[in-house]
């Protein structure tokens, strides 16, 4: 499949490959000889959530966890 690069430098996706991925982001990677495109998923929590044995729980308890590890995070960088 050959797509054209507009002068802005944007491409479009076939509708086909659109509905396939249903992402509306992409990471551009740039490979040196070859440039690959890799759907972002809408929610990336949901995504990861169950891939690895060690994390269990639903999404919502994995948000929660983020946000607490985030909080705790920034209250190491800014001490009061």
């Amino acid at each position: 499949m050959q797509i054209r690069v507009s002068k802005g430098g944007q491409i479009s996706l076939p509708a086909e490959i659109r509905r396939r991925w249903a992402s509306d982001a992409l990471v551009v990677e740039d490979l040196g000889d070859r440039v690959v495109l890799r759907p972002i998923p809408s929610d990336p929590v949901g995504a990861v959530v169950g891939a690895f044995p060690s994390q269990k729980g639903t999404v919502s308890q994995a948000r929660k966890r983020i946000s607490k590890e985030e909080q705790e995070a920034e209250r190491r960088k800014y001490p009061k």
